[in-house]
C-alpha cells in the first residue's frame, strides 16, 4: 500500500471597508467555483475548499478560505502541487496563505506565502510573495 500525504491550510483575506470586502469575497468565490470537480482535478480542485459566506459567526472582517485533501505520496509531485496552488493564488485576493504537508515518510512541512505589501490583488502581474517553509519530524524508527 502506498503512503498517504495530507495537505491542508488556509488563505486569508485582509480587512477593509465592507463594500470592498464583499467585492473581494465575490471575486474569490467565482474563482473557487470555477475550479474542476470530481475526478477532473489532479492536485487542486473545488471540492477541497470551503469558506464562511455570511458575516457573523465564522466571518468577522477577514474571510478565511480553508482547504484540505489527502493524496497518494504527493511529496513526489510537490513542485507541481505548489505550481497549481500559486496559479490559484495569482487569481485570488489574499493577504497570507499557509499550507501544511504531512507525509508518512518525510515528516511534516509548513509553507507560508505572505504578500510583501500586506495584500495581493489578482490584477497584479507578479505574485509578489515571501515563501518560507518549515520542517518537523521525519522517518521515525
Amino acid at each position: 500500500m502506498q503512503s498517504e500525504s495530507i495537505v491542508y491550510g488556509c488563505i486569508r483575506d485582509w480587512p477593509g471597508d465592507s463594500m470592498e470586502r464583499r467585492m473581494r469575497r465575490a471575486a474569490n468565490r467565482k474563482v473557487l467555483d470555477s475550479l474542476p470537480m470530481g475526478e477532473n482535478w489532479p492536485f487542486i480542485g473545488r471540492d477541497m475548499f470551503s469558506r464562511c459566506e455570511q458575516e457573523g459567526a465564522g466571518l468577522y472582517q477577514s474571510q478565511v478560505i480553508h482547504f484540505g485533501a489527502s493524496y497518494q505520496t504527493i511529496e513526489y509531485e510537490w513542485s507541481l502541487w505548489v505550481e497549481q496552488f500559486e496559479a490559484l493564488l495569482r487569481r485570488l485576493y489574499w493577504a497570507s496563505a499557509v499550507v501544511h504537508l504531512e507525509t508518512e515518510l518525510n515528516g511534516s512541512h509548513t509553507f507560508r506565502w505572505e504578500s510583501e505589501r500586506g495584500f495581493h490583488s489578482p490584477h497584479e502581474d507578479d505574485l509578489r510573495v515571501r515563501c518560507a517553509w518549515e520542517r518537523e519530524g521525519g522517518l521515525r524508527g
